[in-house]
């Protein structure tokens, strides 16, 4: 892990740990009251790590769920170690949803959700975004204006027993709007998934985001030649749009709903069984519920 977060003092309270990425110099320097705490709901908080061991456990969440829950295949050591983890990590900044009622095995609150947080800056010194080992997304990159801030989102998951609490996800959307105010993001981008890896049993979704909710077409953001699936499996006419939204997972579901559009082919991710869609979302076209909801600035 990367040298600016310490071994073995998760969620000691009251300490301030000098973390490279999250206390840095930024447009709101100073303004939140609460950081890296940044919204509760009971004892569920959101709130950034800020020490090995608590990105430890956001790894083992998320090894539980998409290896043990699911069906992704871990490599021998994530399989010695009980944790997702890959060179990312140690750049990105990592959301976590902590129940304070409940304690792990090392004797601290669960973490019972994650997403993991990539700016530009932290692709920079990571070599790339990891969208990138799916998606072409170079003509993104390279036709925004100069100065446009850029967050991947991924890695996001939640422990089974949490996922029908809506509190949960809640949680993790308003500490992802409270860190794109924070750094003043402008776009957000990165991969959602299906369960499954047969286009066929997802022709109704897929073909959907396809005709409904497509990137801008100058925006050519397409899955890389050799791992591009074809999102045009049913004829528009042919689609029930209420029928294919119910198909979409909640976060795919959530993100159409408050304004993203999808990329130009899906990708087979035989790692975790998935099927993948490239999201992209401009903070300025956040649907206006959703600001509202989350306590977004109009």
């Amino acid at each position: 892990m990367a040298d600016a977060r310490t071994r073995g003092t998760a969620f000691a309270p009251g300490k301030r740990l000098n973390v490279v990425n999250i206390y840095e110099p930024g447009p709101l320097e100073g303004r939140l009251e609460h950081w890296p705490v940044l919204a509760v709901s009971g004892a569920l908080e959101v709130r950034l790590a800020e020490t090995d061991a608590e990105v430890e456990a956001a790894q083992r969440l998320r090894y539980r769920v998409f290896y043990e829950e699911m069906s992704a295949v871990p490599s021998p050591a994530m399989r010695e170690a009980g944790r997702d983890f890959d060179h990312f990590d140690d750049v990105c900044d990592h959301l976590l949803v902590v129940d304070r009622s409940v304690v792990d095995d090392d004797e601290q609150p669960a973490v019972v959700g994650t997403y993991r947080l990539m700016r530009d800056a932290d692709a920079a010194r990571a070599g790339g975004f990891y969208t990138a080992s799916e998606y072409d997304i170079t003509p993104m990159l390279t036709g925004m204006p100069a100065g446009t801030r850029l967050l991947e989102l991924g890695r996001s998951c939640v422990l089974k027993a949490y996922r029908s609490r809506p509190a949960t996800m809640q949680l993790l959307w308003r500490g992802v709007m409270v860190y794109v105010a924070r750094f003043s993001v402008d776009v957000m981008f990165g991969c959602a998934s299906f369960a499954g890896t047969d286009p066929g049993a997802l022709a109704l979704p897929l073909s959907y985001l396809h005709h409904f909710h497509q990137v801008p077409a100058d925006m050519h953001v397409k899955a890389i030649p050799s791992l591009y699936v074809d999102m045009n499996l049913m004829p528009k006419e042919a689609i029930d749009p209420k029928e294919a939204l119910r198909a979409l997972p909640p976060l795919l579901k959530g993100y159409v709903r408050a304004g993203a559009g999808i990329g130009d082919g899906a990708v087979i991710d035989r790692q975790f069984a998935t099927t993948d869609v490239f999201i992209y979302f401009p903070v300025s076209k956040i649907d206006a519920r959703y600001r509202s909801r989350f306590g977004m600035a109009s």
